[in-house]
């Protein structure tokens, strides 16, 4: 996958509001928007994309969106499966390389 397409996403990503709801785990989803939004900046800002580390964390960030978004409703989903794909890309990027 190229920048380009990671771009494409982030562009409609950052964009849109975050999504009204009444979670409990509203906390921990803003955490990991942020970290895995942090990781696509940087992946957008380095010709060498993400480092073992970062790749790693957005690993984590993706196990943990999936458990903490099985209870959400439908209106919410699209942020975080769109956030979702954004740190798919970014991992397949690195192994695309």
């Amino acid at each position: 996958m190229d920048r380009d397409a990671v771009l494409a996403i982030w562009e409609t990503h950052k964009e849109e509001r975050w999504p009204q709801m009444s979670s409990l785990q509203e906390g921990p989803l803003m955490t990991l928007d942020t970290v895995i939004s942090g990781c696509v900046v940087y992946f957008l800002d380095s010709p060498e994309g993400l480092d073992p580390q970062r790749l790693a964390i957005v690993e984590d960030c993706l196990a943990d969106l999936d458990n903490l978004t099985l209870e959400l409703d439908e209106n919410c989903l699209h942020y975080f499966r769109r956030l979702r794909r954004l740190g798919a890309l970014l991992i397949a990027s690195h192994r695309s390389n």
